[in-house]
């Protein structure tokens, strides 16, 4: 390959080719080493690297440059610098280039094709939680290379555009949506900040969950989860005959502008977790805790206000202040029941997107503050399209919609007739 006859062998050891004097290429590594010594081992790597390319596009083209041949398969056409980063450092080669052929060098293929690994690699890392200072000492361990926090941030953004597309992706029709949103840490202007991160999930046509979308905020006003929402419309989003999120006032507000019309299941844990507040002594709270239990432990709707007015009427004189708000709102915590029962037990609460918020939490713990609303909507996005992902490829549906044939009458014209409690 360097231009050495086969049979040219040193008297001193004859299995070391002896260097002919025309040779141009191993006259110039010679070069180099002698003057340069291992401080010039980047020039030599990419002066052996060049010429490698060089004979692997004769061998593509089945001809050696200017030789006239009916093998021939197209012709040489230049050269490409292009700079790449090797355990030397930055080496930058000359990349063969073809006319009327398909042709990119193996040899630099492999090496760009490792450099790839290793930018996923580090990405990858990043994502599932490690530190940017223990990636670091990763690497170096791993590949001689050092790299910096800066390089590490800069190639967990290769996810950028994928992750971006996921996030913009059209929408269909989602008969059920989950809406909540939990709390991060984040650095701005200066000082740190607590910054909502807005989740939405559904159920598709075929009873199947799906990531819908998420946002970073500054807060859950109303405004913020209005944007959301909208976001989410534009994209496609219609069909929904049903939300299941808390009672945020923001959230509310937001749903109600931006879908108009459409039934909202609150959550049944989050109600009975608030109605704690109301308790005025606290060895009651296990007691009444039960008493929600059992309104929503009825088999229909008429069940479940029969007995929230037997509680209300039990509490009347003990704890009013919670008799009046169990009567008040208990009523936002039933549309559920106005779905078919098998749906139930799964529609009555935003327990299934306390999974996404353990899995987002494992791996924020470890960034703790994040430097932008970019990083941390960055790292949540690549989390839950693992998870999103699981459930596409899933065989067995979150619910079996065949089952809304089925649905029963809904009782929806019942409402509790409350007394002014004092």
């Amino acid at each position: 390959m360097l231009g050495v006859s086969s049979n040219q062998y040193s008297k001193e050891n004859p299995m070391i080719p002896e260097p002919k004097r025309d040779n141009t290429l191993l006259s110039q590594v010679i070069e180099v080493i002698s003057a340069e010594g291992v401080d010039g081992m980047a020039r030599v790597f990419s002066m052996l690297l060049n010429e490698a390319m060089r004979w692997e596009r004769s061998e593509a083209l089945k001809a050696l440059p200017y030789e006239r041949t009916e093998e021939r398969r197209g012709y040489a056409n230049g050269y490409k610098p292009k700079t790449i980063e090797t355990r030397m450092g930055a080496v930058t080669v000359e990349i063969p280039q073809v006319r009327g052929l398909s042709f990119y060098p193996r040899s630099l293929e492999k090496g760009c094709r490792s450099e790839r690994a290793l930018k996923l690699a580090i990405a990858e890392m990043y994502v599932n939680g490690v530190s940017t200072r223990r990636v670091k000492e990763i690497t170096e361990a791993l590949c001689g290379l050092e790299v910096s926090s800066t390089q590490v941030s800069r190639c967990a953004a290769l996810l950028d555009d994928e992750l971006d597309k996921f996030r913009n992706r059209p929408l269909g029709a989602f008969p059920y949506v989950f809406l909540d949103a939990r709390y991060e840490k984040m650095r701005h202007d200066g000082q740190v900040i607590d910054v909502a991160l807005l989740v939405a999930t559904g159920v598709n046509l075929a009873g199947k969950r799906e990531l819908l979308g998420l946002s970073v905020s500054l807060s859950e006003a109303e405004t913020h989860w209005r944007d959301f929402l909208q976001s989410l419309k534009e994209r496609g989003l219609h069909g929904v005959e049903l939300f299941i999120s808390d009672s945020h006032s923001g959230l509310k507000a937001a749903r109600k502008a931006v879908f108009a019309g459409v039934l909202w299941q609150r959550c049944q844990f989050h109600f009975a977790q608030n109605g704690q507040s109301y308790v005025p002594k606290r060895h009651m709270r296990a007691e009444i805790a039960e008493a929600v239990r059992d309104i929503f432990a009825a088999q229909n709707r008429n069940e479940a206000i029969d007995e929230a007015q037997r509680v209300a009427k039990r509490y009347q004189s003990t704890a009013p202040e919670f008799a009046s708000w169990l009567l008040e709102n208990v009523e936002e915590c039933l549309q559920v029941y106005a779905h078919p029962k098998a749906f139930q037990q799964r529609l009555r609460t935003v327990n299934p997107m306390e999974v996404l918020n353990r899995e987002i939490k494992r791996r924020t713990n470890v960034a703790r503050i994040f430097p932008n609303p970019a990083s941390l909507l960055r790292l949540a996005t690549a989390v839950l399209i693992e998870i999103h992902e699981g459930w596409i490829e899933s065989a067995k549906p979150y619910l079996n919609m065949k089952k809304r044939s089925q649905q029963e009458p809904r009782t929806l014209n019942r409402k509790i007739y409350r007394k002014k409690v004092a």
